[in-house]
């Protein structure tokens, strides 16, 4: 892999819940994952490729990007320019009350329409709470305004609202949602999937990556990297991680963790220490 590709993660102790990421990747590509956080990103320079919501997108530089939680997708630099950009990660839970106070109904249903968008406004939201994150003299006063009128933004401007048209849950897909989760750190087998939706193991296959954008093993391996995550950033010790959410050893953890973060979990953990 090219010493081209870089990816910087910071956290600042006055805004603990964002995370942001600088990236530059010239050879690099994501496998596909998905994020709980919302995640709002500016291509700074080149072009990003990637499959989203059924589709191919490109976002050149200038343009942003934006995913739902659970939204999946994969990434990699286009054309022969390196890629640089920086996203953030905000979990619901920051947005939502907030949301709430703006008279937002369903506002935990809250949605992006358009995945790539051309939004000068947005864009300076965006890169203003990346610069909070990485000055370390920013208050939880100061970090806290930037976020509501970020979110005040998004909902007087309309540019994202709650997806009224999105399916319904499904109590049989909720269900093993749920299966996967509690069963986090063991290997868990098609069938035993198979017998909890009572469903053939080919349709629940196909209904599964309908339901969730992710085949099964797709869905639980994105879910124990994000858990891993935690971890790391709440300081337990990678052998620690590893074991407590099913990672055979170091090796297998490594090759899981890099291709959603761009680093192994030690570079992740080293990281976050450094910010």
């Amino acid at each position: 892999m090219s010493t081209e590709n870089r990816f910087q993660f910071a956290k600042n102790s006055a805004l603990d819940e964002v995370m942001l990421l600088e990236a530059s990747m010239s050879d690099f590509s994501y496998g596909k994952h998905a994020h709980e956080e919302f995640s709002f990103g500016v291509t700074l320079s080149g072009r990003q490729d990637f499959f989203a919501l059924g589709k191919y997108h490109r976002s050149h530089s200038g343009n942003v990007i934006v995913f739902n939680p659970g939204d999946a997708h994969d990434g990699h630099s286009g054309g022969d320019d390196i890629l640089h950009y920086k996203m953030l990660y905000v979990h619901p839970s920051q947005l939502v009350p907030m949301f709430e106070s703006f008279g937002m109904r369903q506002a935990q249903d809250f949605r992006v329409e358009d995945v790539i968008q051309n939004d000068a406004v947005l864009k300076a939201h965006i890169l203003r709470l990346a610069n909070l994150v990485e000055s370390h003299s920013v208050s939880s006063m100061q970090y806290s305004s930037a976020l509501f009128e970020f979110a005040e933004y998004l909902v007087h401007r309309k540019m994202h609202k709650v997806n009224t048209k999105r399916r319904a849950k499904d109590p049989v897909f909720e269900r093993l949602r749920e299966y996967l989760h509690a069963h986090v750190s063991e290997d868990v087998s098609l069938d035993e999937l198979s017998q909890v939706a009572h469903m053939s193991k080919f349709h629940l296959l196909r209904s599964f990556r309908d339901y969730f954008g992710m085949t099964p093993h797709q869905y639980w391996q994105n879910y124990r990297i994000n858990r891993a995550k935690e971890g790391l950033e709440q300081g337990m010790s990678l052998a620690d991680v590893a074991f407590t959410f099913g990672f055979s050893d170091l090796s297998y953890f490594n090759r899981r963790f890099k291709p959603v973060f761009g680093l192994t979990p030690y570079q992740f953990r080293h990281s976050l220490l450094r910010s």
